[in-house]
């Protein structure tokens, strides 16, 4: 069977996608690559554990384009095949005749080569191989040249995904979620869904003042019939922009989810709107994990003291491990300020943790909780609040309209207090 797909136009013979091109999510599809060296063989084993190749199922194979022959004799082809090749270009090209004989149809064919030259890309682009790279290649050209073989020109762009944790219960990480999430469709005038995943205890419904009928629980416990159609009927407005999953907030029922539960939903979303800000609860369960390691970015709310420092040790230190493609989560500082309270210094506090502050919220009862009990926002309730300023910041920084500032290093180092944490948990 002839490979089919197209090769994409690039200035470096396709060594390079346009730096405009982003990577995105890759869909359900099987990869099996035969790699020649041990840098690429790396790369592509790197490339599969990112967040964005989670849907897809990857193996890597060594011993190049003369293996993936020799493999495909008597084992049907996946729906893509990577080869690289160090194989000089008449060899690599009959290769890739013979590997064309034994490809089941529909198969798509992306090679990894160490030649550039113009007549031999023509000659791959005659066999209709759908994107060809230039050794050495990382981790993520070989996921951004895997997910635009696979991008439909035609398809919608998936929504930005953002994440809202507390470092510790109480810390007001669903208060910023909520007001992020409203200041960001007032500001930018875009369609933002805000999901509440606290099925049990969500405050979203009670801070934007409504109590719809169906929200979350309905769209993760009907996963198998949720649609577009069916989805819409679960939101509820908050505005021109602003639509709200919100959770059922009610003990009827146990909430003991798979790691899967929120994944119908979550690409629904992303599929009608440009943005989505998940309200995730304080608790350390398999899909609250899986949905901070899938997402775009992640903010991390603590306030200034010594266990909130350990337990937002342990989320960046997770989050960097896990995302290691990915910028590290951004910092909130919130509470800062309380009469009385031993505090450790906001800037102390994000050098411990690696991290520069996104933005440092001070303690404000009576506007916080006048705004909680009327069912509002911070910006309704007292507009010109140098809260929403923060709040304003934050949306700014998390969609990359606005740089952050370098902040100014503190004179006290917790590294000490950090190296207690590590000492602890090896014991």
């Amino acid at each position: 069977m002839p490979m089919s797909g197209n090769l994409q136009e690039a200035g470096t013979l396709g060594a390079e996608l346009p730096e405009t091109f982003e990577a995105r999510a890759v869909p359900r599809i099987t990869v099996q690559a035969f790699c020649d060296t041990p840098e690429v063989c790396t790369a592509l084993e790197q490339a599969a554990t990112d967040r964005r190749m989670g849907r897809a199922h990857v193996k890597v194979h060594t011993g190049g384009i003369n293996a993936a022959g020799e493999f495909y004799q008597s084992a049907p082809t996946p729906n893509l095949v990577v080869i690289e090749s160090r194989l000089p270009a008449p060899e690599l090209l009959a290769g890739l005749d013979r590997l064309a004989e034994v490809c089941d149809a529909g198969t798509k064919v992306m090679v990894i080569g160490h030649s550039n030259d113009v007549r031999f890309y023509r000659d791959l682009l005659k066999r209709g191989v759908s994107e060809y790279l230039v050794a050495p290649a990382d981790a993520m050209q070989v996921i951004a040249s895997i997910s635009s073989i696979y991008h439909d020109e035609n398809a919608g762009k998936l929504g930005q995904s953002y994440a809202f944790i507390g470092a510790k219960g109480g810390v007001g990480s669903s208060t910023i979620a909520h007001n992020v999430a409203w200041t960001m469709a007032r500001t930018f005038g875009a369609d933002i869904v805000l999901g509440d995943m606290d099925l049990a205890f969500g405050t979203a419904g009670l801070n934007f003042n409504l109590d719809p009928a169906q929200g979350m629980a309905e769209a993760v416990f009907g996963a198998d019939r949720l649609d577009e159609v069916l989805l819409d009927r679960l939101l509820a407005k908050c505005g021109d922009h602003l639509s709200l999953l919100s959770a059922p907030a009610t003990l009827d029922r146990s909430y003991d989810l798979e790691d899967t539960a929120f994944d119908r939903v979550l690409d629904l979303v992303q599929g009608s709107v440009p943005s989505v800000v998940l309200d995730v609860p304080h608790v350390w369960t398999a899909w609250a994990r899986k949905t901070l390691l899938s997402v775009d970015q992640v903010v991390v709310t603590a306030i200034p003291d010594l266990a909130n420092l350990r337990n937002a040790k342990n989320l960046v230190d997770l989050l960097k491990q896990g995302r290691p493609n990915d910028a590290p989560p951004r910092l909130v500082l919130n509470q800062v300020g309380v009469p009385k309270r031993p505090e450790i210094k906001p800037q102390d506090f994000a050098a411990a943790l690696h991290l520069e502050l996104t933005a440092v919220i001070p303690f404000d009862p009576a506007l916080f909780g006048a705004a909680a009990n009327n069912g509002e926002m911070i910006a309704e309730n007292h507009g010109k609040s140098e809260l929403h300023t923060h709040f304003l910041e934050i949306a700014q920084l998390i969609t990359g309209r606005k740089e952050l500032k370098r902040a100014r290093k503190g004179g006290f180092s917790l590294n000490s207090l950090v190296g207690r944490f590590s000492t602890k948990s090896k014991k």
